[in-house]
């Protein structure tokens, strides 16, 4: 090829590259031309009423839980009653061997009868002297021993009554009854075994659930929205004017009996920075016990909240995000802070507010900074 030729091949290969790239541009032109604007479900924010509800541990405990002790030593002789049976206030559980105490009861009742003869005598031996005192045959001193005598035997009267009554509460106390109606616990002695008040272990424990009592905690900041969220103007007036409160058992099932909360502790636990609160559930069924555990379920009515269906979020290194959309249906993505749920929706307190937009559906499918085109309501 000659060398004269080639600065027209040159000039022709040129040529086709333009050529070929204006054809190309102007072919991703119509592309882009031809692709549609996505269309998506846009929701537009508004302040409405909400029903939220927090969950707290609970420790259950019957309304009555006593331990039943001796108050006197001696061996058992007799159980009145079976592990788990349902007794009443005042009916007999145990019997301990009285024989010793009544001997005593019966020394202190002799005693108690010497003391009153003294008291008699010394009586007489007043009566006896006094008209001779006054007639001056004895002396006044005379008379006088004669009735400190008579106080000394009064006294000691006295004394031997306080005694016998003694003795008789002792022997009251080897019957063991009931102090409040409700269930038996568990029965660590038995017949003939031998008991004293110093034992570490109750005789048994006597539990009234008739009533439960739900014992959970509250953080600080869950205190003040709880306070904040119920009508009163004290925590009385609050606590009866709140809504009914749920027991959540332990396997997740709600308990039939709805509650209410009665009790507020005075002060915050300075370790935990929380406060003690107690529900009470009645228990008709005897259905719980002392030492159930579960989670008092509280509900309150928020008004004036904004609210964002929890579809339409998403979760990103512990933070959750929106799709906004700015006034030109440009995407963008927006942090929000949340104050618990109701339902399938957020309570949102930062990041949006009423009159702002976002997506609520079919976020997957596009990116911050592309246009939309909001869905028409239906």
């Amino acid at each position: 090829m000659s060398n004269n030729r080639m600065p027209a091949l040159l000039a022709s290969f040129v040529t086709w590259i333009v050529l070929n790239a204006c054809q190309s541009g102007k072919a991703n032109e119509g592309a882009a031309q031809s692709m549609p604007v996505p269309e998506l479900p846009v929701l537009t924010l508004d302040t409405t009423t909400a029903l939220t509800s927090r969950e707290y541990a609970a420790n259950l405990e019957g309304k009555e839980n006593v331990d039943v002790r001796t108050q006197v030593e001696g061996y058992l002789e007799k159980v009145f009653v079976e592990e788990g049976s349902f007794v009443t206030a005042g009916q007999p559980l145990f019997k301990i061997n009285d024989r010793p105490y009544q001997a005593q009861l019966e020394r202190d009742q002799a005693s108690l009868r010497a003391m009153q003869s003294a008291e008699s005598n010394a009586a007489l031996e007043v009566d006896k002297m006094k008209p001779l005192a006054d007639n001056k045959v004895v002396s006044d001193i005379q008379l006088k021993t004669a009735q400190t005598n008579l106080q000394t035997a009064s006294a000691n009267v006295a004394q031997a009554k306080a005694a016998v009554a003694a003795a008789q509460v002792n022997v009251g106390f080897t019957l063991i009854k009931a102090p409040v109606s409700g269930y038996i616990g568990r029965i660590p002695k038995r017949v003939g075994n031998l008991v004293n008040s110093s034992d570490a272990a109750p005789l048994t424990t006597l539990s009234d659930i008739s009533r439960i009592y739900a014992y959970f905690s509250m953080s600080e900041n869950d205190f003040i929205r709880f306070s904040k969220g119920a009508a009163g103007s004290t925590l009385q007036q609050q606590l009866q004017r709140m809504r009914p409160v749920t027991l959540v058992l332990s396997n997740g099932d709600d308990f039939s009996e709805k509650g209410r909360i009665e009790m507020v502790d005075g002060q915050f636990n300075r370790t935990t920075a929380a406060i003690s609160l107690r529900a009470t559930f009645p228990n008709p069924a005897s259905v719980l016990r002392s030492g159930n555990t579960g989670k008092v379920r509280i509900e309150q009515l928020n008004a004036g909240v904004v609210l964002v269906p929890q579809s339409a979020t998403m979760e990103m290194q512990d933070k959750l995000f929106v799709y906004q959309l700015t006034d030109s249906n440009t995407v963008k993505r927006q942090p929000i802070v949340t104050a618990g749920s109701s339902k399938d929706h957020f309570i949102v307190v930062d990041g949006v507010k009423t009159g702002d937009r976002i997506i609520t559906a079919g976020m997957e499918t596009i990116t911050e900074g592309a246009v939309i085109k909001p869905a028409a309501k239906k």
